[in-house]
């Protein structure tokens, strides 16, 4: 075995709790890359086998591997680096490598907080994970000095290499290596539901965002015909037939939208599919077009009911617009997700009121509650940092728990936390939204005991799972 890529458990996921849990498709991204370069890849996703880090690190030790690679969001990177440690161990000679938004925008600290981990990789990975895995293995440690997009430990120093470009052809990219993970496995809110990407980068600059500094502030897109290609993948070899464009700003080109759905019809793919937009580029005929190929669902970052936080937010969109988009999309009979953010740094309790009451006025099928959660790389958290009003407990970014010193604000945690619960409360709680959604009880549900009951809890490895390899 060459590489192995390991997903960590994901102690704080909500989805967990609901037994919902998705293949990681950012390592079958990888996974795919190596394998077109030759390598021989195995991918392991404890979040799925919940077995922990002792088990997961004697079993990398029967494939002795080359390299090890391990992914970390902010919510995940002490458990991540908890693998790390575990494997280098066993594997005192293994290169281990981590990768993901937490290290892609703290490299340094990341390398720092773990003596047993030797690289970084910053940004985009598919290219750079294969440029690391050749250098390694033809020259050990020494190669990594010639290898862009990474940051690594060079002795007693830590190293900064030159960034990488971004990949402009994405149609290039291998289809992610899902032939890696047991598909059957995963349990969704649909047994024949699956993830895919069409294009990368955003153009816009909300405050509490990290796409764009992650892919780029160029919207990058693969071809059409490139992407239906893959949805025959999806529907003809994995029977798939519900399928979440899980793209950041799907329709910012939209004659490539339009493109997609010709493309879809013109093939006679029998799919539905979940779109993303925002508000401000809502079109009917679009939507009419999209809805005839297949959309089912659409999802709106609609984010807050007061305008002058949305201008804070730098979203750059309206009140009126959310509902024209909310509309139209009910119009063309197509289902809508909107999501909020409560506790936005200067936000009054009344104006995460207006929010709550504007969720409710909008009456989209779902709705998706969060706090401020101010991650690192997006403009809000170096603010936030600078001022003195982050804790940096990075257990608790699950956007669920308040992070932010809201007492220096003149607010308190727990009046965040109580906003949350009864936007979950009040929206899913009408009667005549169960009527239509009874599913939905277990979300607000679920919010209550994540907020309140849980925290109090005493913490609980799940090592001792018994589950076989």
């Amino acid at each position: 075995m060459d590489v192995v890529l390991l997903n960590p458990q994901d102690k704080t996921a909500i989805k967990n709790k609901l037994g919902l849990t998705l293949p990681p498709l950012n390592l079958m991204y990888l996974a795919a890359s190596l394998e077109k370069a030759s390598f021989s890849v195995k991918i392991i996703d404890d979040d799925l086998k919940r077995w922990g880090s002792e088990r997961i690190a004697s079993i990398i030790e029967k494939f002795n591997p080359l390299m090890v690679g391990v992914t970390a969001t902010t919510a995940t990177i002490k458990n991540s680096l908890k693998y790390i440690k575990t494997i280098k161990n066993l594997l005192p000679d293994v290169l281990t490598v981590i990768g993901g938004p937490h290290p892609t925008f703290l490299p340094l600290d990341t390398l720092k907080s773990l003596k047993e981990l030797d690289v970084a990789v910053i940004g985009e990975g598919e290219e750079t994970i294969v440029d690391l895995a050749e250098k390694h293995e033809k020259k050990g440690k020494k190669g990594l000095e010639d290898v862009r997009g990474i940051a690594y430990r060079k002795g007693s120093r830590l190293e900064i290499n030159e960034p990488r470009p971004l990949i402009k052809d994405l149609d290039k990219l291998p289809f992610p290596a899902r032939h890696l993970v047991p598909f059957n496995e995963y349990e969704t809110s649909n047994e024949e539901a699956g993830g895919m990407i069409t294009s990368r980068g955003c153009v816009y600059s909300c405050e509490y965002c990290s796409s764009s500094l992650i892919m780029g502030k160029k919207f990058r897109f693969r071809s059409p015909e490139n992407v239906v290609d893959e949805i025959e993948e999806l529907v003809y070899d994995y029977r798939l037939h519900e399928i979440a464009f899980l793209d950041d700003t799907f329709m910012l080109h939209r004659r490539r939208a339009q493109a997609i759905a010709d493309e879809i019809k013109a093939r006679g793919i029998d799919v539905s599919f979940v779109t993303s937009s925002r508000v401000d580029m809502v079109k009917r005929p679009l939507l009419e077009k999209l809805k005839s190929a297949g959309m089912s669902t659409i999802y709106y970052g609609v984010e807050s009911g007061s305008q002058r936080i949305l201008d804070l937010m730098k979203k750059g969109i309206t009140l009126q617009q959310a509902k024209d988009a909310v509309k139209t999309a009910k119009n063309v009979g197509v289902d809508v997700i909107a999501s909020f953010i409560l506790g936005y740094p200067g936000e009054t309790p009344e104006e995460m009121d207006k929010t709550i009451d504007f969720s409710i006025k909008l009456d989209p099928d779902y709705s998706q509650y969060s706090i401020l959660t101010p991650f690192p790389g997006t403009p809000i958290y170096y603010k936030l940092k600078k001022e003195g009003l982050l804790e940096e407990d990075w257990d608790k970014y699950t956007v669920i728990h308040p992070v932010i010193k809201y007492e220096k604000l003149g607010l308190s945690k727990e009046i965040v936390k109580r906003k949350l619960v009864k936007a979950y409360l009040k929206f899913y709680s009408r009667p005549s939204y169960l009527v239509r959604h009874t599913y939905m009880i277990k979300v607000f549900l679920e919010t209550i005991y994540r907020t309140y009951i849980e925290p109090n809890l005493p913490f609980k490895d799940d090592t001792s799972t018994s589950e076989s390899a």
